[in-house]
């Protein structure tokens, strides 16, 4: 197939393990959807090695693009992204940042296909994707940090309540919030959301995007802060527990 033809579809499998990075391949060379490619979010959907970004950061045009086309997505390909704790939702979102919005979320992951599965890894054609990163879909910390007090602001936290309320924990360190952030946990159902500008953001950039996701089904545009309370919390900025 060459780089330019249609492409009816692309299965890709997004499934992680926070805190044991070999998981998420484990579980796809046991058994996948059959012809899923694989993109791992530690190394595929994320640059872990960019400083001072928090856990996640987010890939360069260049990486994504080797990633996204080594996965057999190019132009004219519908991506459906299956995958675990927000990995899906991740390549959903940082397709759209790169230009790609012909993508779709099997909600319910592996669990709800009910077919056969294929071991071992499956051989996908590489393509050439072409990124037209957005500018639009992103905040940082500095930006938040000047609205904390903006009511124009309708800042949602990703992580379970306890995290939220800035009990201690094995992951946040320091716990806590970002000042007047609403919680909208991405395990359970989304909340009715305040009014005004969405802001995402989670531990480190990934389970937000289910919010976000989430929020798109229903018609609402939102934007990233890519960095979440990893980056938040390293830069000595307000902190808001209970």
């Amino acid at each position: 197939m060459s780089d330019g033809a249609q492409s009816p579809f692309q299965f890709v499998d997004c499934r992680w393990e926070l805190g044991n990075p070999r998981r998420g391949r484990e579980l796809y060379r046991a058994g996948h959807l059959p012809g899923a490619s694989f993109l791992d979010v530690e190394t595929d959907l994320s640059d872990v090695s960019v400083a001072g970004a928090g856990r996640h950061p987010l890939p360069s045009p260049e990486r994504f693009a080797e990633a996204a086309g080594r996965a057999g997505i190019g132009p004219g390909t519908f991506v459906v992204a299956y995958g675990s704790l927000g990995g899906a939702e991740r390549l959903w979102w940082l397709l759209r940042h790169f230009g790609h919005d012909a993508c779709a979320v099997l909600i319910g992951g592996i669990d709800v296909w009910g077919g056969p599965l294929q071991a071992g890894d499956a051989q996908v054609e590489p393509r050439a994707f072409v990124p037209r990163p957005r500018t639009d879909d992103v905040v940082d910390a500095a930006e938040l940090a000047r609205r904390l007090a903006d009511p124009a602001l309708a800042l949602v936290d990703a992580r379970t309540p306890n995290r939220w309320r800035g009990e201690p924990n094995p992951v946040d360190d320091p716990p806590g919030r970002i000042p007047g952030a609403h919680n909208a946990p991405w395990a359970e159902p989304l909340p009715e959301l305040p009014g005004g500008e969405l802001v995402a953001y989670c531990g480190s950039g990934v389970t937000a995007c289910v919010v976000l996701h989430r929020a798109a089904l229903g018609g609402r545009a939102g934007r990233l802060y890519p960095g979440s309370w990893s980056d938040w919390s390293a830069r000595g900025l307000p902190i808001e527990r209970g």
